[in-house]
């Protein structure tokens, strides 16, 4: 009431502290990998997994539904959004291939309820969970051919209609059950192999094929598996009962800037809450002194209504035509005697009140603290180190971090719901689908691609049944913030490399990275280059075009040049190594003669009784005539 006709001012100082989170957020996105349970470093099925999975958050704008949830988790405390199935072509009754997709839900902190056992953060102890979404009367009739219904629904102190006359609430709830199902087990005729397992509800397709090959049933075990129903209610009745969906997850993401258990209450706040209270008081501030400055700050004079009579249009124009005098009417006393005819007084111009100056200063304090804005560590100073920098932004970030932490846990959830999804929705044996790799390139995969291993056995490539991994979560900036980072790291390195091989390896790894318009045939190029030298893991398209490219490549002059010459010299070698067994081969057998000579001279002389051997080839005649027969 005090302020119903004041100026109401609204300065908001919260708004870019909020901003600030988000951009940090933007500029530092999220990422999920799936990492194999065993330990293992590599998996190429967990490769498959993450590709397949940035393809379907691309492909479905899924960062307006990240981007709208961070905001209202970091403005009100509370967002979300869900993951579904639908067709890959709607419009083909034959095609009955799916895609995930990732889609927002708005003002999700009156929307999105899950029931009161759940205490996790990421809600996946969950079994139960409401979304509430509007649609005109005029759609409600037409989808469900009836009057829309009308069910209060009690938050706290107030209700919630769920019709009004504009928009009609309905609600989708997921429940989840937990169902037996029996896995038929089966043998193979190698008794040593396998064990084919058969779900209940596929033993009836798969059945006549097993028997064909030769398998035979030898076992079967009862397992619980947990499912999710969907059904679509409105305020009196459920309208839909849509079956059981895609996973075994409630595909409900919830995000939290801040939570906290409170009397068994599940409480949480975002970056404004206790900032409200501060902006309201400098609004009120602000506002009261707009009203002060726009009082007249001149003292103006005060007359009598004698004293203005017949002048009252000459004061009026004054301050446009800047009269050289102003007249009034002299005043006479009770005696009528002429007194003195000034002004019997002035007014006063407005004064601000100690208490609000000091107060706006307070405020503005407080308002910096609460939401932690850092000027100072904000502007840029010159002639300081780059560490200092780092360590003011550091600084800086902290201010931040819980809220990017809140929020990789509900990416981890993402993760683990995508999979979940994944392993009923990509089952079909050569089904082609895109994949993006970390580098932001499209790539493609054949799902169950059937393979020969090294023992001579059948096995399929990117078996999604197969998929089960553990979900992990990276915070690191975005993409683009990655290349330039890169570019200047290899910049950098450049400067302080000798090796020209080295050299040549960063100067194409730089222009791989580079960003900007009409470059990506240049990237393309070099990334080409990297390959064929080794250094960069080609992909399967790429090694089939270069084993392609080698197959059909005609060699040029130098290559014929330098493959004759190879093969010259090649021959050479090959003559030289003849040449020399034959001298080895000669050697010996110039050995084994005087061996042999040596031998038949020992036996002259032990036939003629010498016992010297001669000093001269002339004193032994018949050993003169063996050496020139070897000879």
């Amino acid at each position: 009431m005090q302020f119903e006709n004041k100026p109401k001012f609204e300065v908001n100082k919260v708004q870019p502290a909020v901003n600030r989170i988000i951009t940090e957020y933007r500029n530092n996105r999220i990422s999920v990998a799936f990492v194999s349970k065993d330990g293992s470093e590599y998996d190429e099925l967990a490769d498959a997994c993450a590709g397949l999975y940035r393809a379907d958050t691309i492909d479905s704008g899924a960062d307006e539904a990240h981007d709208n949830a961070f905001e209202e988790a970091v403005t009100g405390g509370f967002g979300a959004y869900r993951l579904r199935t639908e067709y890959e072509e709607p419009e083909d009754e034959d095609d009955d291939r799916q895609r995930i997709r990732v889609e927002p839900i708005f003002d999700a902190d009156t929307s999105v309820f899950f029931d009161l056992q759940a205490k996790r953060q990421d809600k996946a102890d969950a079994k139960s969970c409401f979304v509430l979404y509007s649609m005109t009367p005029e759609a409600y009739e037409e989808r469900w051919n009836e009057s829309p219904s009308t069910f209060p629904k009690e938050l706290g102190e107030r209700f919630f209609d769920w019709t009004t006359p504009d928009v009609v609430y309905i609600a989708e709830y997921y429940k989840i059950e937990m169902t037996s199902e029996t896995i038929h087990f089966f043998q193979g005729l190698d008794p040593e192999g396998e064990l084919e397992k058969v779900r209940e509800d596929e033993l009836e397709e798969r059945l006549p094929m097993l028997q064909a090959s030769g398998f035979r049933e030898v076992k079967t075990k009862k397992v619980k598996r947990q499912r999710c129903r969907k059904y679509i209610l409105s305020g009196n009745r459920i309208l839909e009962d849509c079956g059981y969906i895609a996973g075994k997850h409630i595909p409900i993401v919830p995000v939290y800037g801040k939570r906290w258990f409170v009397d068994n209450i599940e409480r949480c706040m975002g970056h404004v809450r206790l900032a409200k209270d501060a902006q309201r008081l400098k609004n009120m501030q602000l506002s009261k002194l707009g009203e002060i400055s726009a009082l007249s700050s001149v003292e103006k004079p005060l007359f009598t209504p004698e004293q203005m009579a017949g002048h009252q249009l000459m004061w009026s124009e004054d301050n446009i035509k800047n009269y050289p005098y102003l007249l009034v009417n002299p005043m006479t006393d009770m005696n009528g005697n002429q007194a003195a005819g000034g002004p019997i007084g002035f007014t006063r111009s407005p004064q601000i009140p100690p208490a609000m100056a000091a107060l706006l200063q307070i405020t503005e304090q407080d308002m910096q603290d609460l939401l932690g804005a850092n000027k100072q560590g904000e502007q840029m100073v010159s002639n300081i180190s780059g560490k200092a920098v780092e360590m003011i932004q550091q600084r800086i970030d902290l201010g931040t971090a819980i809220y990017i932490q809140n929020y990789s846990k509900a990416v981890k959830r993402e993760g683990e719901i995508w999979l979940s999804m994944a392993q009923e929705v990509y089952g079909e044996p050569g089904r082609k689908m895109k994949v993006v790799t970390e580098q932001e390139a499209t790539d493609q995969i054949v799902l169950m691609k059937p393979t020969v291993n090294d023992e001579g056995q059948i096995e399929y490539e990117n078996d999604m049944s197969e998929a089960t991994f553990d979900v992990a979560v990276t915070v690191g900036p975005s993409s683009d913030s990655k290349r330039q980072s890169t570019v200047r790291a290899l910049t950098g390195l450049l400067a302080i490399t000798s090796d020209p091989e080295t050299q040549q390896v960063l100067q194409a790894m730089t222009l791989m990275n580079m960003e900007g318009e009409g470059i990506s045939d240049v990237r393309e190029y070099f990334r080409r280059k990297m390959v064929q030298m080794g250094v960069v893991k080609p992909t399967e398209e790429e090694q089939a075009a270069m084993q392609a490219a080698g197959q059909n490549q005609q060699p040029t002059p130098q290559d014929q040049y330098m493959l004759a010459a190879a093969e010259q010299a090649q021959a050479d070698a090959q003559k030289k190594r003849a040449d020399t067994i034959g001298s080895l081969a000669k050697a010996q057998q110039s050995e084994a003669e005087t061996q042999k000579v040596h031998a038949e001279t020992l036996k002259i002389l032990n036939e003629q009784g010498t016992q010297e051997i001669p000093q001269s080839i002339e004193q032994m005649p018949e050993l003169r005539q063996m050496l020139s027969q070897v000879q």
